[in-house]
């Protein structure tokens, strides 16, 4: 295939089940379907969400992880072994859409894709939270995955359509060929301050409001945000010593 055009290896669902210790309900447990399944403007039949206020909606329609990185946290990142094998297959991420050769660096926000019979567009990275420390069982998985910035990023959906594993994914328009999900994720995490990128961030029309928001304050505080909310891990859901 070219460089445009790529495969959905699977199509991922989950629903609300108990996670960790303590029974945290979430729906981070993904597994692949066996169907085409609707996509709809705020995500995919018989996926469900926890948490709507923080997870699922128009602006995180569809959640898609590469598999590129399963090898890569497999190689470098020691886990105990429960947390190990959820790297067997597609899913540990609570990802909706897995592929090969779709990365952070080579996707940008803005990218417009048929994907099976849907037009998506890419809306914004995916910013880990604590939850992924109790699905892999490490209290600094998520900010481990927030600084390697293998996060994978979300999809509005243009045009609600069939999708399932197997459908081309196409790349019809890229409107903004600077800014890659890696760059985005880099502003954020590591640039900081750097107040030309931030700016260009902030106008960046096809970015979720909410990232283009995080910018302008920051620009007008000089100030950067906290983050230990999201991804550390609550005392009430750390496992009883």
């Amino acid at each position: 295939m070219s460089d445009t055009v790529f495969r959905v290896d699977a199509v991922l669902t989950g629903v609300v089940a108990p996670l960790g210790d303590n029974g945290k309900q979430s729906a981070i447990g993904k597994v692949p379907v066996d169907r085409r399944v609707w996509l709809g403007e705020t995500g995919l039949d018989g996926d469900e969400q926890a948490e709507r206020k923080h997870h699922g909606g128009p602006e995180k329609a569809l959640l898609h992880y590469a598999f590129d990185h399963y090898a890569v946290w497999r190689d470098e990142w020691s886990m105990p072994r429960d947390g190990l094998t959820r790297l067997d297959t597609c899913g540990a991420f609570g990802e909706n859409i897995s592929t090969l050769g779709m990365t952070e660096a080579t996707v940008c926000v803005g990218d417009v894709y048929r994907m099976g019979g849907a037009l998506v567009q890419v809306s914004q990275p995916r910013q880990p939270c604590w939850k992924l420390n109790l699905r892999f069982e490490r209290d600094d998985m998520s900010r481990r995955v927030q600084d390697t910035r293998r996060t994978g990023w979300y999809y509005r959906v243009l045009e609600a359509g069939e999708i399932g594993a197997g459908d081309t994914i196409e790349r019809l328009a890229r409107p903004h060929p600077g800014w890659t999900v890696e760059r985005l994720l880099r502003v954020l995490y590591v640039d900081r301050d750097d107040r030309g990128a931030l700016e260009g961030m902030a106008n960046l029309d096809t970015l979720t409001p909410s990232w283009r928001a995080t910018a302008s304050k920051r620009l007008a505080s000089g100030k950067v945000e906290s983050w230990s909310s999201r991804l550390d891990t609550p005392v009430s859901q750390k496992q009883d010593t």
